[in-house]
């Protein structure tokens, strides 16, 4: 109980560096894609396919940024404190 408390500046820290880090890396890639901003549902003249795919491509980044972030960042509590803050194992599929 008490590594969990003890973890949330680890995890808010690897949060807010994951955000800054997604957000840095989906520029880098949507400017390879166009030239132009990347569209967003409040735009009204987008082509729906740039917005679907612009919205993906993001959701995919951040959320690959964000579980990198946060298992690195368990990784990290764990070599310093020799505590896992969270589950060992994912919990067995039942079907």
């Amino acid at each position: 109980m008490i590594a969990k408390i003890l973890f949330i500046p680890f995890s808010v820290a690897g949060s807010l560096l994951a955000g800054f880090a997604g957000k840095k890396l989906f520029d880098f890639v949507w400017a390879r894609f166009d030239d132009a901003e990347p569209p967003e549902a409040e735009h009204r003249d987008v082509a729906w396919s740039k917005l679907v795919v612009a919205n993906a491509l993001q959701g995919a980044i951040f959320s690959g940024v964000r579980a990198s972030a946060d298992h690195g960042s368990r990784v990290a509590f764990h070599r310093t404190t020799g505590v896992w803050p969270g589950e060992e194992e994912p919990d067995e599929a039942k079907l």
